[in-house]
């Protein structure tokens, strides 16, 4: 066997290159962090903010900046300007920085987004090259409101006014021949359901009513959305009509996906509850009774999945998907809901006591039950503002006499030291309903003047709940500051009233 020769490298053919292969590798790694530590030379910029030429509403609670490279966190944060200023907090994902809003932007505003001087993580404070000059706008929605008109060819019409156009005049929504009772407009404010009965039907019309809905002509352009271009004003549909159900109270889940109605078998009855309507693919709406609920008094939940009903032995909090199934949740000790937080999780709940004095509640999704005030009158409504730290609450107080006599006022109370501000006291009349602004800035309320109507008379007049025809009312525009003053918070301001002759005001999401 022979003995096998191996060739050895050659030893100084290799060495240099290896030598020269290091030297370039020193070169390049010593470049690259140079170039790391200056910058690259060119400006970074910002390639993608979210509300850029977008009218923005509460639901926008804050916007986006996308940089094309790594920032520096507090060069940002230092010379971002908004203009008016827009209180808020800072939170960054990677080249993705988030502006939180403290509270919600005013309505009907235009604001200015600037951002000079800022660098890039891996930029000298010296000599890094500042980002791009960033100027953008966006505005938030228009101050606009709906309402029932009481005069002339406007009596129980529905009504739009933007008080943020150059000219606000009223607009008719529905036609002359409807008769509308009650109202909810849609999220997005494109869109209003409304119950409405034929003004020339003999009897008793509020049996007689239909459910549609009719646009607005209101196109706001919110962040992500894909809206076209919106209908025009006044274009009427029909979603439920009374041909063999009559159409009761009705209300709207939050996503504008659900409309829920109390109804009643025009034949029998007995045959009473509650209704789930919803759009199918085909854009027709499906209708079908809430199986083994009764038809108390209810509101949608602000996640529009579940539905609060007041029942015999208290409050049940049911789903709207699987209603047989066991309650979500139960209150024994409270008769009505009045309204919820925003973000679900707070509601103001109504107590009746045995010493016939009622009570609002203020009950939290952590178990909490706290008693907010306790009246001989009636708690007509409570609406949380946007921030869920205060409560707008339209009360009434018994007025001694031979009479039965109910005033009824406007307060403000702090949820968390359930400290009560008296705002207003209005006229010696219940039907009073008040709106508060979705920026939590201003409360529109109506002052009606009503009169019965004789059993078996006819009227087309606009009516209130209780079927009083309203012969005339004028509405009343109310700025409202925090609950909790302090030394610098200015002095309430008195309402104004707005040259509309009209009632049941509502702002416009």
């Amino acid at each position: 066997m022979t003995n096998q020769k191996f060739k050895i490298p050659n030893l100084k053919f290799i060495e240099p290159l290896d030598r020269v292969a290091i030297t370039v590798m020193l070169v390049l790694t010593a470049l690259i962090g140079l170039l790391l530590f200056q910058g690259d030379g060119s400006a970074p910029r910002v390639r993608d903010f979210n509300w850029q030429d977008k009218q923005v509403g509460i639901e926008d609670n804050r916007f986006i900046l996308t940089f094309n490279r790594p920032m520096n966190h507090s060069s940002v944060e230092a010379n971002l300007q908004i203009a008016p200023p827009l209180p808020g907090k800072f939170s960054w994902a990677g080249r993705k920085m988030a502006y939180t809003l403290i509270a919600p932007a005013p309505y009907g505003t235009e604001y200015k987004v600037q951002l000079l001087e800022a660098k890039d993580r891996f930029a000298s404070p010296e000599k890094g090259t500042p980002i791009q000059p960033f100027t953008s706008k966006f505005r938030t929605r228009d101050r606009a409101f709906v309402y029932l008109g009481v005069e002339g060819s406007e009596a129980g019409r529905l009504m739009l006014v933007n008080l943020s156009a150059p000219e606000p005049k009223p607009i008719a929504l529905t036609p002359a021949d409807l008769l509308v009772s009650d109202f909810k407009p849609y999220p997005d404010s494109g869109r209003i359901l409304f119950s409405a009965s034929d003004r020339r039907s003999p009897g008793q019309a509020a049996l007689e009513q239909n459910i549609y809905t009719v646009t607005t002509g209101i196109n706001p352009q919110s962040p992500g959305s894909q809206a076209t271009n919106r209908e025009p004003a006044g274009k009427i549909r029909l979603i439920l009509d009374n041909k063999e159900y009559q159409n009761l109270k009705f209300d709207l889940s939050p996503d504008g996906k659900t409309i829920v109605v109390q109804r009643v078998n025009q034949r029998n009855p007995g045959d009473f509850g509650i209704w789930i309507v919803k759009m199918e693919q085909s854009d027709r709406p499906i209708a079908k009774p809430l199986q083994g609920q009764p038809g108390g008094d209810f509101l949608i939940t602000p996640d529009s999945k579940a539905l609060a009903i007041a029942q015999a032995e208290g409050l049940a909090i049911v789903p709207l998907e699987a209603p047989q199934d066991k309650p979500l949740d139960f209150l024994p000790k409270f008769g009505t809901v009045a309204s919820f937080s925003r973000d679900g999780t707070q509601a103001a709940m109504v107590k009746f006591n045995t010493d016939y004095t009622r009570s609002l509640y203020l009950v939290t999704n952590q178990g909490i039950e706290k008693e907010l005030l306790r009246i001989t009158g009636t708690i007509l409504s409570a609406q949380f503002d946007p921030t869920g730290q205060t409560l707008y609450c339209l009360l009434t107080k018994l007025i001694s006499g031979e009479q039965y006599q109910e005033q009824p006022y406007i307060v403000a109370i702090n949820v968390k030291t359930s400290e009560m501000k008296p705002l207003v006291v209005l006229p010696n009349q219940r039907q009073v309903q008040i709106s508060l602004s979705p920026d939590g800035i201003a409360l529109l309320f109506d002052q009606p003047a009503t009169t019965p109507i004789p059993v078996g008379q006819q009227s087309d007049a606009p009516r209130t709940d209780s079927g009083e025809a309203v012969t005339s009312s004028s509405i009343w525009l109310l700025p409202v500051i925090s609950a909790a003053p302090t030394e610098a918070t200015p002095a309430q301001m008195q309402p104004e009233q707005l040259p509309l002759p009209g009632f049941r005001p509502r702002w416009l999401p």
